[in-house]
């Protein structure tokens, strides 16, 4: 981060930095110290005990949020015949076959999630594989699925991917600071859970290993990880 503004100062002087809190508490000061004046968005970063190099370790997945994220994600679709126009009407932003995948090589990027049916993925990884990196459409994620429409359905009612980085950072967002505490506190409860799930059997040790909790502009909560983990009912 930069220079910090008059403002940011300001936030950090509210709470206490080395403290860590329940789930209710560090939602509550993320809301306090916002300070933006557009509606923040609450975002979660998760690290875990995890080693990120090893294929058993991955932990991705998908899971629908009970009151969404507050934006509505741009949705793009590849498939053919009459799925392209279920898509459509299921609110994908665009849907097509072949005219789409050379849409998107000709630099068309305006869209947040790429969504496949499985007889696409053939010419998507052969003509879009380099281009579309982490928006590849993928089966754990539920984007490459035989029914696109559904697909495309769940992720605009507020289905999010879950996914921990190269350095084992899960990061989400959880909501928008307008929410309300109840709201953001209950979406967290169901990403927590499904992370919680996702736990690698051949993960050792602690696996929420740190929490911390912010709002867009504003500075991070930490979390208190074994009531965090209590409160996602890991044992």
């Amino acid at each position: 981060m930069g220079k910090k503004t008059k403002k940011f100062k300001a936030a950090l002087e509210q709470f206490d930095r080395e403290d860590t809190y329940d789930v209710s508490d560090a939602v509550d000061t993320v809301r306090k110290i916002a300070f933006a004046k557009f509606d923040e968005t609450v975002e979660i970063h998760i690290r875990l005990g995890i080693d990120p190099r090893k294929s058993d370790q991955t932990v991705r997945g998908t899971t629908v949020l009970p009151h969404g994220t507050g934006k509505t994600p741009k949705v793009i679709v590849f498939t053919k015949g009459d799925k392209i126009k279920q898509a459509e009407e299921a609110g994908a932003d665009l849907a097509g076959s072949d005219d789409l995948i050379q849409k998107v090589k000709d630099g068309f990027s305006d869209f947040d999630i790429a969504v496949a049916s499985p007889d696409m993925m053939g010419e998507i990884g052969k003509n879009l594989g380099r281009i579309l990196g982490p928006k590849m459409p993928n089966p754990r994620a539920g984007t490459v699925a035989p029914d696109p429409a559904k697909a495309v359905s769940e992720l605009k009612s507020g289905k999010i991917q879950y996914r921990a980085d190269k350095t084992g950072i899960v990061h989400c967002p959880v909501g928008k600071v307008s929410f309300g505490t109840d709201k953001i506190v209950e979406n967290l409860r169901v990403l927590l859970e499904a992370v919680v799930k996702a736990k690698p059997a051949s993960s050792k040790g602690a696996y929420l290993r740190s929490i911390a909790l912010t709002s867009t502009m504003g500075p991070a909560v930490k979390m208190d990880t074994s009531k965090a983990a209590s409160f996602a009912g890991m044992k």
